[in-house]
């Protein structure tokens, strides 16, 4: 991505290197499927950070951050300002109403959110308590090194990804899905969790889509996207972790269903086409 020398957001709040506690704590099989389910991007982390909450606390070290660390510090916030571009204009012509930027928070092991205490383990997350994104910037390697989807671009889309669900919690389109939670069975609101999943893949479409239209991506970038989407399916990261599949388990979508939703918002640009509430087949 040609990123280096663009300007950076200023919605930015670092809490890297701060310490604090540590849930710790065994999950036991069922935590860890858990755990890794939150960890395909997104979505309520709510529950788990509850359960984080509740377990014994240990105190952190810091460190101070690496160049490496600070040139990605530079980048996500480069990402984000590029995501504020884009979802104001669309929303000023397309919603008819000012977008509300958030505020991503970056920091080390641990945090502290409105949604509750949360551990890198959670990876990346929106909260819509407080409006804001929070990203470990060690999650890049995770990326690289665990689900085998390296290259700048990947890391690109997990932050558009999270700004999805921003702008889905502005739409008000995450406390509907919200409201059926204890009301719908289990089976039924997770599949409203795919479909919200979903549609945030399309929307990072949508952005990757305007990012190309002012020759921000390079050759390779796209694909980069689309490899880091196909890693983070349900499907396979079951596979993984337990060596099969419960598709009624199913949070966020199949690798399959991840990959297309992106590529149909990269390919429309608008965000009346990402209705997966509306489709009957994902």
């Amino acid at each position: 991505m040609r990123w280096q020398g663009r300007e950076g957001s200023r919605n930015v709040e670092d809490r890297r290197g701060s310490k604090g506690k540590m849930a710790a704590g065994g999950l036991g099989l069922g935590g860890i499927v858990i755990a890794v389910v939150v960890v395909l991007l997104g979505g309520d982390p709510g529950a788990l950070l509850q359960q984080l909450n509740q377990a014994p606390a240990a105190v952190e070290s810091s460190t101070p951050p690496s160049a490496a660390e600070e040139e990605l510090a530079a980048f996500v916030s480069v990402v984000l300002r590029e995501t504020e571009i884009t979802w104001s204009r669309i929303f000023q012509e397309q919603v008819g109403q000012p977008y509300r930027e958030p505020i991503l928070v970056l920091y080390t092991s641990q945090v502290q959110s409105a949604c509750g205490v949360a551990g890198a383990s959670t990876g990346p997350f929106y909260c819509p308590g407080d409006e804001k994104l929070y990203i470990d910037l060690s999650f890049y390697d995770d990326l690289k090194q665990r689900f085998g989807a390296p290259g700048d671009f990947a890391m690109a889309y997990v932050v558009a990804h999270e700004v999805a669900h921003h702008v889905q919690n502005l739409l008000g389109l995450t406390d509907q899905v919200d409201a059926q939670r204890g009301r719908a069975s289990k089976e039924d609101y997770n599949e409203l969790s795919v479909r919200l999943e979903l549609q945030a893949d399309y929307l990072a479409g949508v952005w990757a889509r305007d990012a190309q239209g002012k020759n921000l991506l390079e050759p390779g970038d796209l694909e980069e996207a689309l490899r880091c989407a196909q890693a983070i399916g349900d499907d396979r990261l079951q596979m993984q972790a337990q060596g099969y599949i419960v598709p009624e388990s199913f949070t966020h979508g199949t690798s399959e269903q991840r990959k297309r939703w992106f590529t149909k918002g990269f390919q429309s640009g608008r965000i009346a086409d990402g209705d997966t509430f509306g489709a009957r087949v994902l």
